[in-house]
């Protein structure tokens, strides 16, 4: 039955579409490949019929798995069952996070350490669900879970390069898919998640955990409040020494070691820009248009690892070519400005150092204030600062004052990951949209490469791709509405 529909949709469409019918012409974001790299046609060429027939097809067969895959979540007792790819340290944090939320069930679980698979299962088991399937026989396993019919969405957890392949190939089975940070870096890895939510219509997001932290949230309901003005610059960083991170218990690269050896970018962006997309509306009215990136020298790892392992240690004299310290300037369409810093291999306190900026205020992260040209009293006449605390407590977001308090044991990074992972299960549970979509995912990771790019040429400026080919005009606001 479901071969007989597709086909007799695709007939009725192409019958739909004659020369004297501009009907599809309301449709063609539905129906044209994306533009892109690799010679992918851009949105304004016209198709032919085959080219037509051939998309048609691929969006329908889409829709089919998500139909599938959302009408076995409503026979599972409108639970959300998950599968989780790779199950190592974040990978299980966000596991132990899941656990608590009563609408989820792991079904599979994947990793190429069995150990962590099996880690993963005792975990499943001891939280009162059933054992999950494990899946550890190769790197490319993943693809057999995804065959699953009770695995509805994935939860995906593994080194970078891995990223995209995998979210492409769990939306092209119609799973809802959540992807750790950065979610691509190339970007055409950027483009090929684009290409694939378009014509399969299966949600995407990047589980970007900054995006709902309380401060944050509260700072987005006040510039919706227009407490700020019009908001022109903003400045984020993300300051925090990762060294341990990026190497093994030896003070060799681990798989994200690898990465500051080959290249040169700000290679962790989306911490830093999570909620600044929303603050100024990116993709919801104004785009990123220009980048400049530059880099300092590496001075840092090969200092730190000198101090800790002696300097005949053999990484202490390989060619990093990773800088130390990225600074990063956007400027939007709208003629607005960003600054973004990566910070992450000198020894520092952890810091973000967010400030947005308007014709009517402003808000620092760093000094935990904020200054409110508009409002009355002492500190406004003198144009000093005021503790951001009772602003945060006024306009705190209903996620924190009531979706909170419904997760039990909220926990890691302050409770943001759990309530991350409690509306990516309400989404996937109700077949509704996820809070964040697969072009702010995108805009927030290709800083990588076009910092790299720009980095490459001398801080030349880079144009930023329209990765919404031009619907960032018309888009509304939809991240954390109140209402």
């Amino acid at each position: 039955m479901i071969e007989i529909h597709i086909v007799w949709g695709v007939f009725f469409i192409c019958r739909w579409t004659g020369p004297v019918d501009n009907r599809v012409s309301r449709r063609r974001h539905l129906l044209r490949p994306l533009s892109g790299p690799n010679g992918a046609k851009p949105m304004n060429t016209p198709m032919n019929r085959r080219q037509f027939t051939k998309t048609t097809v691929a969006t329908l067969a889409g829709m089919t798995a998500v139909s599938t895959s959302l009408h076995g979540a409503e026979k599972a007792g409108r639970t959300a069952r998950l599968g989780f790819i790779g199950v190592g340290g974040r990978g299980t944090s966000l596991l132990r996070n899941t656990l608590g939320l009563k609408p989820a069930r792991v079904t599979a679980v994947c990793d190429v350490n069995p150990a962590s698979a099996a880690r993963a299962q005792k975990l499943v088991v001891a939280a009162g669900q059933p054992e999950p399937a494990a899946y550890t026989k190769s790197e490319t396993d993943f693809e057999r879970m995804l065959q699953r019919d009770d695995v509805d969405a994935v939860v995906i957890s593994t080194p970078w390069e891995w990223h995209a392949p995998m979210a492409v190939a769990a939306m092209k089975q119609g799973k809802y898919v959540g992807v750790e940070v950065p979610c691509a870096i190339t970007l055409e890895e950027c483009w090929q998640l684009i290409r694939t939510n378009e014509t399969t219509g299966v949600p995407c997001m990047m589980l970007e955990n900054w995006s709902f932290r309380r401060d944050n949230l509260a700072v987005l309901n006040m510039i919706r409040q227009g407490l700020f003005g019009q908001i022109v610059h903003c400045h984020s960083a993300h300051s925090h020494n990762c060294i341990y991170w990026y190497m093994d218990a030896r003070g060799y690269p681990r798989w994200s070691g690898k990465h500051l050896l080959a290249r040169c970018a700000d290679q962790y962006p989306t911490h830093t820009l999570g909620p600044v997309l929303s603050w100024m509306d990116i993709n919801c009215g104004d785009r990123f248009e220009t980048i400049v990136s530059m880099a300092t020298g590496q001075f840092g790892i090969t200092d730190q690892l000198t101090r800790r392992y002696g300097a005949d240690h053999e990484p202490a004299s390989y060619d990093w070519r990773q800088g130390d310290v990225v600074t990063s300037l956007i400027r939007t369409a709208k003629g607005k400005t960003i600054v973004v810093n990566m910070d992450m291999q000198l020894p520092r306190p952890y810091d973000n150092r967010w400030m947005i900026q308007g014709t009517r205020g402003l808000y620092s992260e760093e000094r935990d204030s904020v200054y409110l040209a508009g409002l009355e009293g002492p500190a406004h006449r003198k144009e000093e600062w005021e503790l951001f605390k009772p602003f945060q407590e006024k306009y705190d977001h209903r996620w924190w004052t009531e979706a909170i308090s419904s997760i039990p044991h909220a926990q890691d990074h302050g409770g943001t990951d759990s309530l991350q992972m409690h509306l990516f299960v309400e989404a996937v549970r109700t077949g509704t949209p996820l809070p964040l979509d697969v072009y702010d995912s995108v805009v927030m990771s290709c800083l990588f490469p076009l910092s790299e790019q720009s980095i490459a040429a001398g801080s030349q400026p880079i144009a930023c791709p329209d990765f919404t080919s031009g619907k960032w005009k018309t888009r509304k606001p939809y991240f954390a509405l109140e209402s």
